[in-house]
């Protein structure tokens, strides 16, 4: 098979049933119909730029399917933070980078933190979240309290074609003990630092209380699009992969908000293989019973009236 036969087959792999191969290589390269057919029926060849614009599209590693290093991937990443433009630049670039996913599509999520969808949607705790980001991701020697803390709409727009594509997928969630705990410390923190009022932290420990409990009556329902498990044993790391039968992309931490992202179908594969395998060793708060989800949300939510203590004595002291 020649390496123009390779590369069609790869892309060809990517595109749904009802997808045109010869209509996406027209769409891609900006060419005519027929100009796209001689390409796909060999009675022509791309050339080099017309190669390098397809593997780039579709994610494809050209040293992989040309004889190259069989442990090299493509990978993009998103973009980087500096500004609260950059920040709406960010979720615009995550919202086109889900928007092929959603119905008939499945979420697996390592959740070392409290997965981003929950704390994303004009929420008291979702606006702490972003003001919070901001200062860790560009940082100041004058901060502003969250008090003078404002929101661009564009932030809410963009998050919420996120929460779109997390509503409609098929969701797994794997926590564990530590997942709400960076949470806890970044209220504390900011309001030992006087960046935060003592109301707005307990309205804040509020909200998650409130967030805990969701989750506890979703995962309760023993819905078919949301699966909550609890793992004693791993680190989670916040990895992420989207799955459908056509298409999957894992997404990478490497910043509090970075991520690299690949569409590597033997990576991807992979890393599906390890979420399953997580999965086996981690119990489901779904199917396991009242009593274990009960444990797990009571363990979480003492960890939050342990904070509202601490910051109340603290409030006592100032």
């Amino acid at each position: 098979m020649d390496n123009q036969a390779i590369l069609l087959g790869k892309i060809r792999k990517q595109l749904d049933n009802n997808s045109s191969l010869i209509e996406e290589i027209a769409s891609v390269l900006q060419i005519s119909y027929d100009a796209s057919h001689r390409r796909v029926s060999a009675k022509s060849k791309f050339s080099i730029d017309e190669t390098v614009k397809l593997c780039q599209h579709f994610s494809i590693s050209m040293d992989k399917i040309f004889g190259g290093k069989e442990n090299q991937v493509i990978a993009e990443k998103t973009k980087e933070i500096h500004s609260l433009e950059d920040l709406a630049t960010y979720f615009r670039q995550s919202a086109s980078n889900l928007k092929h996913y959603g119905s008939n599509s499945k979420m697996y999520y390592s959740a070392k933190d409290i997965p981003l969808f929950y704390t994303i949607g004009g929420t008291f705790l979702s606006k702490f979240k972003l003001y919070v980001w901001l200062n860790l991701l560009i940082g100041s020697e004058n901060q502003e309290s969250f008090e003078k803390f404002t929101l661009d709409q564009s932030l809410l727009e963009y998050s919420s074609q996120l929460q779109t594509v997390y509503d409609n997928s098929e969701v797994h969630e794997i926590w564990n003990d530590t997942t709400i705990n960076s949470t806890l410390q970044q209220i504390l923190y900011f309001f030992e630092s006087g960046l935060l009022s003592h109301q707005n932290a307990l309205s804040l420990y509020d909200d998650l209380k409130k967030l805990l409990q969701k989750a506890e009556e979703k995962s309760s329902k023993n819905s078919s699009n949301y699966h909550l498990y609890y793992n004693e044993l791993l680190i989670l790391n916040n990895n992420v992969l989207m799955s459908k039968p056509e298409k999957k992309s894992l997404f990478i931490p490497y910043t509090m908000l970075g991520y690299f992202i690949t569409e590597d179908i033997s990576t991807c594969d992979n890393a599906s293989e390890y979420f399953l395998h997580q999965i086996k060793n981690s119990k489901s708060l779904n199917l396991s019973g009242t009593r274990d989800r009960k444990l797990f949300f009571n363990k979480a939510n003492q960890k939050v009236d342990f904070y509202l203590q601490k910051i109340n004595q603290l409030d006592l002291e100032l």
